[in-house]
């Protein structure tokens, strides 16, 4: 267990629940009507986590977390990285580094599982590092948090993120309660956030979740769904655009198994974790994953969306062993890369490497070509221009 309370692959199962909130209001009801959008993306990339881990092996290293920008910039061919966790150090480090490399900055804290007014405090103090990175001249923008109906306590019952997802999950909860104190913290960490950092500010949203958009620059949305033709896709993620403001794609991805893409936010739910053992009879497929990746991304392509970042870089947690199909972890994890252990398979503090997944090829070439001649280059438009020269 992180040290916020919850893995994010844990996270992922509130997101069917929150589906139930939006019958508090139909989505974008009071939006207006937007321009057209422009071809291709401007910005695509991936998240990357800075949380420590269970222990120092699997936690946030400044050292391999360069290597890793390296390859996430020159192999992966991405001109955009969302670095997200808990702890300000981590979190600045990290910017920094991705700055520095020439890469687009989305910088989102998650702390979970405190009271309200230390998670609006970290946010702030990441919000000062933004700022201070916008300044200096890099494309930063700030995220103001994740799907605050999971992390934060008090807008569903529960002494931890593991209990309110479980509440969410067995749906005896008033939606309506929920969306009034969840809009209520959305605004509060809209002001925090604007009061200071002056780039342009998001939120990362649940798919269907109720958010007023114009305490934002961007819209903003977490999007897991499967759908067997492209239709599917666009009927979801066109509303988004009628609010008039650049769409973000903030998290995307699949887990590597034959099935996953139709599981979803839920394709981790594959795991006994009292046995660390994957359930059932499984088959890997790298393919599966990559080409459910590349089918979003030439939709989002196509609707002209601002950004899309895919979950997630690594998870080193999550072993791949190919020689052991109930004990292959990574095939839960939604990871562009697979983390094999240099040591003993079963020792979690042994020392690892990570091995591109052909999703991690797909995406450099279809990252690679976007970059030359497709969309957007992340280097003009969009929202450069209007929102980081702000003062």
């Amino acid at each position: 267990m992180r040290s916020s309370g919850i893995s994010r692959a844990r996270f992922l199962a509130g997101t069917a629940a929150l589906g139930v909130a939006g019958a508090a209001g139909p989505l974008l009801s009071a939006a207006p009507a937007g321009a057209s959008p422009r071809p291709g993306l401007t910005y695509r990339g991936v998240l990357y986590e800075v949380t420590d881990g269970e222990n120092p092996a699997t936690g946030w290293n400044a050292q391999r977390m360069r290597t890793d920008l390296r390859a996430i910039r020159n192999d992966l061919h991405a001109n955009s990285v969302s670095v997200w966790g808990d702890g300000v150090e981590r979190l600045a480090a990290t910017a920094t580094e991705a700055a520095e490399r020439g890469l687009h900055v989305w910088l989102q804290p998650r702390l979970g599982d405190v009271p309200e007014a230390d998670i609006l405090d970290h946010l702030a103090e990441t919000g000062r590092h933004a700022e201070r990175l916008r300044r200096q001249g890099a494309r930063v923008h700030l995220s103001v948090g994740c799907e605050f109906v999971l992390y934060v306590p008090g807008i569903v019952p529960g002494d931890s993120a593991l209990e309110r997802v479980e509440y969410l999950l067995n749906g005896t909860f008033d939606p309506v309660l929920v969306q009034r104190r969840l809009a209520s913290f959305v605004a509060r960490a809209a002001k925090a956030g604007r009061s200071v950092f002056r780039g342009p500010l998001t939120y990362g949203a649940a798919h269907e979740d109720v958010v007023d958009w114009d305490l934002f620059d961007l819209v903003s949305v977490n999007y897991y769904a499967y759908h067997g033709s492209r239709a599917g896709y666009v009927r979801d993620l066109r509303p988004y655009l009628r609010w008039g403001k650049p769409v973000a794609v903030t998290e995307c991805g699949t887990c590597t198994y034959v099935g996953a893409p139709e599981q979803g936010g839920m394709g981790w739910n594959v795991v006994d974790y009292e046995k660390g053992e994957i359930k059932g009879d499984l088959v890997r497929s790298e393919r599966a994953q990559a080409a459910y990746l590349t089918d979003v991304f030439d939709v989002f392509e196509s609707l002209g969306l601002y950004a899309a970042l895919v979950y997630t870089f690594s998870a080193p947690d999550a072993p791949h062993r190919p020689d052991d199909p109930p004990h292959d972890l990574d095939m839960a994890t939604y990871s562009l890369v697979k983390t094999i252990r240099d040591g003993d398979p079963d020792d979690p503090a042994s020392p690892w490497h990570w091995e591109p997944k052909e999703s991690f090829h797909a995406l450099s070439r279809h990252f690679g070509r976007a970059g030359r001649g497709g969309g957007g280059s992340g280097e003009s438009g969009g929202v450069r221009g209007w929102g980081e020269g702000v003062e």
